[in-house]
């Protein structure tokens, strides 16, 4: 099997580095071992593992730093520069002969490190469970010789479970006193609970710092009037509903008796799921989040181009050959990439303009379509763009594709790829969202026009691929039977994607590296009709409850489609970088909402466009990339990343007693070896287009010769 080469994130510091220069000054390595107890990768041999903390400085003045919210508050050192310290994790092989000169810079999600189970195969657990890399399962990644690097961007993540964390200062007033402004903090709790802590959410509860109140007593207003409010409601749109300051405090009520805290609210009668809680309040002392994107461009440039650190220390990952980078990132790791680029930090700081500046040579954004509130006053980079939960975050700021377009509602001209377009340094860019993305997640406005009438072809250097009827994470197997399916009111999608990611990832690094012509891209389209509004989707009648079978056809998601309006966030915000300091809270939504569309369906009621995988060309039910909340949450509404599966019947008899529409496992595979030829030739299909690699085809092939037809996934 050929080699398959990797990398993620490799951001710019700078080519021919000064001492005023953004860099990091010192790798300090905590600690050395023998990767995955010593395991052997053929062809690569053993691997080390190496954690330790990249220490660095930012010069305040320079260009390339202009732009990072409150830089200019935040204290400095000696020098003149403001520093941080990154934790990193290094995976690389224990004989320096057996790398293949490739750096892969997994841009973690929440500090979960998750790029193994991305990429390899039977890796043990959910992909937020992997921060110990106690297993490599197949070892796809390990036996390509490549050297992973994880690194901490997020700097209000909390310590523990392994999670990686940025150091990086408060910003203060010139005069030394706090920086204060307005903050929102949504609740939406998944268990009753009396206390939360301030930044708590659906994403977040528990994992994120919280910015502190000014004051612990909500009932006496501050000097100018202000005074915090806490509401809730049962739905995102509904009315607000005031909960009076007596009965809801600055507390920590854990425990047995209430403690004043000014990072955490206590509300005796109890926060309660299928609720919307928000609280507006003053904070203080907001962190530099905005050097997240300079620290990892530094980061990055030392261990592409350095030999050692500004003490000596060598660098553990240089190769005498020519070294490729290439950043992946998962949902928030994959808007974090895409903001990246949007506000240039992919430059070397101090290059000249030009490909020998370029800091990723590829990026490879999965299941993160919009932008992340990372370079922001009080940021909350963890939120995410429900329709119900986070729906009023600042994820979704136009530009919204790699292409430069006009938005109308704003009047703005603008792409993702505009500063790296101008500097000759973009890199090469493979997107790969989900089904989920679009019906949930607004991603069909990075495929058309603002409004959703035209399509919109992806510049020369990017590709667009949307894997059909796939949720935002594949669900865990075995799916349970019966309800409760958790929160959601469905059987969730089990849809596999790692088939799919490794050979678009074998496509990738080949671009980069060889120059191979890439796979095309794969996506619904308004010009054949594959992607169309929601009320124009052809989804059959399922009956409801029959076989696990749907409560709502897709039509009645109409309403909840996660609508997008331009937000008025205050003077302070930067809308065409995403970035500033917001103080309209909630912000004010204008009255035109941009124009989405969603995926037509086959008749089986599976996506009929994009990435059609080997279960969905040779399915055994529908699998939709939407499904909803149970009853008593928020009913009708989106269920958060999830889709839903809908087996099909075994036999005729029992789906014509059933009412189903569809054909059963006996109409379409009436043999064993009628199954084991669809299964083959579906597989042919998907290697001559690269979305399917040789090696695990066999794999496939062979399950479906050992098993059969299988009557569940």
């Amino acid at each position: 099997m050929k080699r398959c080469l990797m990398v993620v994130v490799v951001l710019a510091a700078g080519a021919a580095l000064q001492p005023a220069a953004a860099r990091v000054t010192r790798i300090e390595i905590v600690k050395t071992e023998p990767a995955f107890g010593g395991k052997v990768f053929p062809g690569a041999g053993a691997f080390e593992r190496l954690s330790g903390i990249a220490h660095g400085e930012v010069d305040p003045k320079a260009p390339a730093n202009a732009g990072i919210q409150d830089i200019g508050l935040a204290p400095r050192n000696a020098r003149g520069m403001v520093e941080y310290a990154a934790e990193i994790d290094i995976l690389r092989p224990a004989n320096p002969d057996k790398a293949n000169g490739i750096l892969l810079f997994n841009a973690v999600n929440r500090g979960n490190k998750d790029a193994l189970a991305r990429l390899n195969a039977d890796v043990p657990g959910p992909a937020a469970n992997t921060n110990a890399l106690t297993s490599p399962g197949d070892g796809w990644v390990q036996s390509a010789g490549t050297t992973l690097i994880f690194f901490a961007w997020q700097a209000d993540v909390l310590p523990g479970d392994s999670r990686m964390t940025l150091k990086v200062p408060v910003a203060r007033n010139p005069d030394g006193s706090p920086v204060t402004g307005l903050v929102r903090s949504e609740f939406v709790v998944q268990a009753p609970a009396k206390a939360q802590n301030l930044s708590s959410g659906w994403f977040t509860t528990m994992t994120h710092d919280s910015y502190p109140s000014v004051s612990t007593d909500n009932r006496k207003p501050l000097a100018d009037g202000f005074l915090p409010t806490l509401t809730e409601r049962a739905r995102e749109g509904a009315p607000r509903v005031p909960i009076p300051s007596s009965q809801w405090s600055f507390a920590d009520c854990s425990g047995a008796e209430a403690r004043p805290d000014p990072r955490r609210i206590c509300y005796p009668d109890g926060f309660k799921p299928g609720h919307i809680y928000e609280l507006l309040y003053r904070a203080q002392d907001p962190l530099v989040l905005g050097l997240g994107f300079a620290a990892a461009r530094d980061i990055a440039t030392f261990f592409k181009t350095r030999d050692a650190d500004d003490a000596g220390t060598k660098n553990p990952v240089a190769h005498g050959g020519e070294t490729k980078a290439i950043v992946m990132g998962s949902s928030q790791g994959g808007r974090y990439i895409r903001t990246l680029l949007m506000l240039g930090f992919n430059r070397q700081e101090g290059a000249k303009a030009g490909p020998a500046g370029r800091v990723f040579d590829g990026a490879y954004v999965h299941i993160g379509g919009g932008l992340i509130p990372l370079n922001q006053r009080f940021g909350a980079p963890g939120r995410a763009w429900g329709a119900v939960v986070d729906h009023l975050y600042p994820a979704y700021d136009f530009p919204f594709s790699y292409a430069k377009q006009t938005d109308p509602l704003t009047g703005r001209s603008q792409g993702i790829l505009d500063r790296c377009t101008a500097e000759d340094d973009c890199p090469r860019i493979f997107h790969a969202a989900t089904a989920l993305e679009v019906w949930e997640g607004r991603q069909s406005l990075g495929l058309t026009d603002p409004l959703g009438r035209v399509d919109v072809a992806d510049p020369a250097d990017v590709r667009s691929y949307i894997m059909a009827s796939t949720q935002h994470g594949p669900a865990a197997l075995p799916l349970p039977q019966a309800a409760p399916f958790g929160t959601c009111a469905q059987q969730p999608n089990p849809n596999p994607q790692l088939w799919t990611m490794r050979a678009l990832m074998a496509g990738l690094i080949a671009w980069v590296r060889d120059d191979k012509r890439p796979p095309n891209g794969a996506a619904p389209r308004i010009a054949d009709g594959t992607l169309v509004p929601p009320d124009q989707v052809r989804f059959p009648a399922i009956p409801a409850n029959a076989y696990g079978g749907v409560t709502r056809p897709a039509m009645l998601y109409l309403g909840t489609m996660n609508p997008l309006h331009v937000m008025e966030r205050g003077p302070g915000w930067r809308p065409a970088a995403s970035s500033g300091v917001a103080s309209i809270e909630p912000p004010r939504q204008g009255s035109t909402s941009y124009g989405q569309l969603v995926p037509q369906v086959d008749a089986d009621g599976n996506d009929a466009a994009g990435v059609r995988s080997l279960a969905l060309q040779v399915p055994i039910g529908t699998y939709t990339a939407w499904n909803q909340f149970r009853a008593d949450w928020f009913p009708d509404q989106f269920c958060n990343f999830t889709g839903t599966f809908v087996p099909f019947a075994a036999t005729k008899e029992e789906r014509e007693k059933a009412g189903d529409p569809r054909p059963s496992l006996a109409e379409r595979y009436p043999t064993k070896s009628a199954y084991v030829n669809a299964v083959r030739e579906a597989a042919d299909r998907l290697i001559a287009a690269r979305f399917l690699l040789p090696d695990d085809a066999y794999r496939l092939i062979t399950e479906a010769e050992t098993n059969g037809v299988r009557t569940a996934p």
